[in-house]
């Protein structure tokens, strides 16, 4: 059988190649905007339950590190991981837009790497539906108090409901300082979730997260400082690290960041009810913990919050 010739006058596309014969690398700021256009079909309520999903599996990674490199140095890891993999996707622009926003940036990171800091010292601590329980009440108070209307006060009550049936009574058996990290988790989450609606209006596409994604990165830089075990990490560690990043920090926070570009804050809180029931069904099915009938029942109204609140919000959007 014969070579099969090619055509003279057949041309591979300009942008398959070089001007040297050799591939092209990637462009990366197509497959964003490709991946950002992908994500807008999805209503911003899939959007947020699949971030919920992604960070409780992720914190169940991260809880088995902290033997090997504690809390602060898994955050930072993490966090590292996690702005490296976003700004490869960004490819964020250092133009006169980030000069001119440089201190929104700077405070976005700050709040990222308190809220991430804060959380797994907290986990580290307490149980991790307990924890969640507890700093959910930054999104519930940016629920309430950016409430316009009296139907989102009575989805707010409903939520509000749930997450009193799943906190437990506090007593000797919790450590005072991991609901206090938690505490101030939901404090950082709520100003998160604020600080994400008003990067997002101002950088495009992924820049405003990846540019406060290494912002944190390096406010958490000086943690790895006192982890010595963060610069001797096992192969195999940092394959796990690897993982906890993009579920912990990358895939959630890359969904949260989409979502809030459309959805008002109000509907993200009451929405978000849902994370301490995942949080809660994800330890009884990897953590060995128990479910008690109370737990059900504040499943229940947790859920039907965030359905109530997605119809609502549709009608009011």
């Amino acid at each position: 059988m014969e070579p099969t010739a090619t055509a003279p006058d057949r041309k591979l596309p300009e942008t398959a190649i070089t001007q040297t014969g050799s591939p092209k690398p990637p462009d990366w700021k197509s497959v964003t905007q490709a991946l950002s256009r992908v994500l807008g079909t999805v209503p911003p309520t899939g959007l947020l339950l699949l971030a919920i999903l992604s960070v409780q599996l992720g914190s169940v990674l991260a809880i088995g590190l902290f033997s090997t490199l504690g809390p602060s140095g898994t955050v930072f890891l993490r966090v590292a991981f996690g702005a490296i993999l976003v700004t490869i996707a960004a490819r964020p622009a250092f133009d006169e837009t980030l000069r001119k926003h440089a201190g929104l940036i700077v405070l976005f990171g700050a709040v990222m790497a308190v809220q991430y800091l804060c959380f797994f010292h907290a986990i580290a601590r307490i149980p991790l539906g307990i924890a969640v329980t507890i700093e959910f009440l930054g999104p519930l108070g940016v629920a309430v108090f950016t409430s316009r209307r009296p139907v989102d006060f009575l989805w707010t009550a409903l939520a509000a409901l749930g997450i009193a049936l799943l906190a437990p009574k506090f007593g000797g058996e919790l450590d005072p300082l991991g609901v206090l990290f938690a505490g101030i988790t939901g404090c950082a989450w709520a100003s998160f979730i604020l600080l994400s609606r008003r990067a997002g209006r101002i950088f495009p596409g992924g820049t405003g997260l990846s540019l406060g994604m290494i912002c944190a990165a390096i406010f958490l830089a000086p943690l790895a400082a006192f982890s010595t075990e963060v610069f001797a990490i096992a192969p195999a560690t940092l394959f796990i690290v690897l993982a906890v990043a993009l579920l912990s920090t990358t895939i959630p926070t890359v969904l949260e960041y989409e979502a809030l570009k459309t959805m008002p804050p109000r509907n993200y809180g009451i929405v978000l009810s849902i994370e301490p029931v995942v949080a809660m069904m994800i330890g009884a099915a990897l953590l060995a913990d128990t479910i008690e009938t109370r737990g059900l029942i504040a499943a229940a109204a947790v859920m039907t919050a965030a359905i109530g609140a997605t119809f609502t919000g549709r009608k009011g959007s």
